[in-house]
């Protein structure tokens, strides 16, 4: 890993003369509609469209022209994102408030190419040899995997495990347990032997309050029907922990390595991901980092008006902050990828969803849109009404695959018409004239960006990743703030912690024991009476 000191705080996009030449331009190009900016370029898609490692990107439906693609350029350039890029390659300290580096593209290089430096290099490819090895061994072994973990630790192995199921022949059932109010839990030993089950607990301290919930259950079920002396077979981990591993169970053997330069959510490249590796396999794994790292290359060395993350990162940057556009509708047109606007939630809004810059002054404009989403045909019969019709706005994308998931392609080309005539509708409305009554009205100019591929395989899902993944760190760099770190959910937790005493009703014992004073708050005590109450069922 690179030794080099951290540069200093790069100036923010609203510093820049090419943010204020933007603000002049919303009220020109910003102000005109879809249907006129279509209207003065016929060859508008070659124009607003660009092609890399499998992907298409038509962003013919933003409200863009010439002109504000190319002062968002200008932007990237005023902001030093090319410097950017290869500082986190290098290995550089770039999360800046924890002195960390940040290497989820070290976790999918190839022997040779050194990203972080050749001993990270070493450590990545003997870690990922040795989880690969055991993910083959264990699709042998079990018929059930349950991946226990929360955040970043559940959200990318569950989605992908989902979005690539055409892939998981031969692989025991996969589970994912992450809530910690116990149903998930009891749902799967419900349906699991213990006998062919195997735990894997994903917590980099192995402290996680959640997880170890969930944990505990788990082990009291395998303990509790098969003894204390099977334990270390049915359970695996990835964490940094030794002595709590020990003291739980986990095998010698079983047990993967963590890093601190690597944030949860950018985690699933890593031994987080080997539920998805014992699911797909070791030669789908390979092919899932190897889509990923594509992008990786294109995003370092492309121009920025060819550029995918950095072009979708710059017109989200258009839109949350010219337009005022605040939240971001993903809606994929493969059921496969359901749990996939869940995924990007974590990845964008726990990035990007902060209030002080890299200088630790208080920031004076948007830093990120609110993400949200569904699988797109089911989301036209639910939310569709309130984006064509309702009075809030959102910018949209589209992500849609010319093949068939699921090997019924009719069934799929329907889907495929669905979307296109949705982004259609959403960009261009339908008059009055055309509508014949007020009510039917559609506005249109709702901006969209089209993401196409020609499949759902480990590669594109890779591919599809790592685009959202380095779009949210273009924008931290225009946006001047750190995407990297996490602040925000640490002040819950430990309120949590506070009050677990006063919700079990172990107030006293919990102040004896030197662990502080665990009262609730006065204000909180009526609630917890009508909690208790009910609990115990008067």
């Amino acid at each position: 890993m690179s030794a080099q000191a951290p540069q200093p705080p790069r100036v923010a996009g609203p510093e820049t003369r090419p943010w204020q030449r933007l603000r002049e331009l919303v009220s020109t190009t910003g102000a005109r509609h879809l249907r006129e900016l279509f209207a003065a370029d016929p060859q508008r898609f070659e124009h607003c469209s660009a092609q890399a490692a499998g992907l298409l990107l038509d962003y013919s439906r933003q409200r863009v022209d010439a002109e504000v693609l190319a002062t968002l350029a200008a932007l990237a350039e005023a902001v030093g994102l090319r410097g950017a890029i290869a500082a986190m390659r290098r290995g550089e300290p770039i999360n800046t408030t924890e002195k960390r580096a940040v290497l989820h593209v070290a976790l999918r290089q190839r022997e040779g190419q050194q990203l972080g430096g050749a001993a990270i290099e070493a450590q990545v490819l003997a870690e990922r040899a040795r989880m690969l090895d055991f993910a083959e061994r264990m699709r042998r072994k079990y018929r059930t995997v349950v991946n226990i973990g929360i955040g970043g630790s559940d959200l990318g192995p569950a989605m992908a495990v989902r979005a690539l199921a055409r892939y998981t022949g031969g692989a025991p059932r996969m589970a994912f347990v992450s809530n910690v109010d116990g149903c998930q839990i009891a749902d799967v030993i419900a349906e699991s032997d213990p006998v062919t089950t195997l735990f894997i607990v994903s917590s980099k301290t192995f402290t996680t309050q959640e997880t170890l919930a969930n944990a505990h259950a788990a082990r009291e079920w395998i303990a509790g029907t098969l003894g204390d002396a099977a334990v270390p077979d049915h359970f695996a981990a990835v964490s940094v922990n030794t002595p709590a591993m020990n003291s739980f169970g986990v095998h010698p053997d079983y047990r993967f390595e963590m890093w601190d330069w690597v944030g949860g959510r950018y985690s699933i490249w890593s031994s987080i991901g080997v539920s998805l590796a014992i699911a797909i396999g070791s030669e789908r794994f390979l092919e899932f980092l190897d889509g990923g790292r594509e992008i990786d290359e294109h995003f370092a060395a492309a121009p920025w008006k060819a550029n995918l993350p950095a072009l979708a990162a710059l017109l989200g940057v258009w839109n949350v902050n010219f337009l005022g556009l605040p939240t971001l509708a993903v809606l994929p047109y493969d059921e496969r990828l359901a749990r996939f606007p869940a995924y990007l939630q974590q990845l964008e809004m726990e990035s990007l969803g902060k209030s002080v810059t890299l200088g630790g002054t208080p920031v004076q404009w948007s830093t990120g849109p609110v993400i949200w989403g569904e699988p797109g045909n089911n989301a036209q019969h639910s939310f569709f009404q309130l984006l064509h019709q309702g009075t809030p706005r959102a910018a949209l994308d589209f992500l849609l695959p010319a093949r068939s998931s699921s090997g019924r392609q009719g069934q799929h080309d329907l889907a495929i018409a669905n979307c296109l005539a949705q982004a259609e509708a959403f960009a261009f409305g339908q008059s009055l004239e055309a509508a014949g009554s007020v009510h039917k009205v559609h506005e249109g100019n709702r901006p969209s960006t089209l993401i196409a591929f020609e499949a759902l395989d480990p590669a594109t899902l890779g591919r599809l990743i790592a685009l959202y993944e380095h779009k949210v760190f273009a924008q931290s760099v225009v946006w001047g703030i750190n995407a990297f770190d996490q602040w925000g959910v640490e002040l819950g937790k430990k309120l949590c912690a506070a009050l677990v005493p006063a919700v079990t009703g172990d107030e006293e014992g919990a102040g004896s024991s030197g662990a502080g004073s665990a009262a609730a708050p006065e204000h909180l005590r009526p609630l917890l009476g009508a909690l208790r109450g009910w609990k115990q069922g008067s």
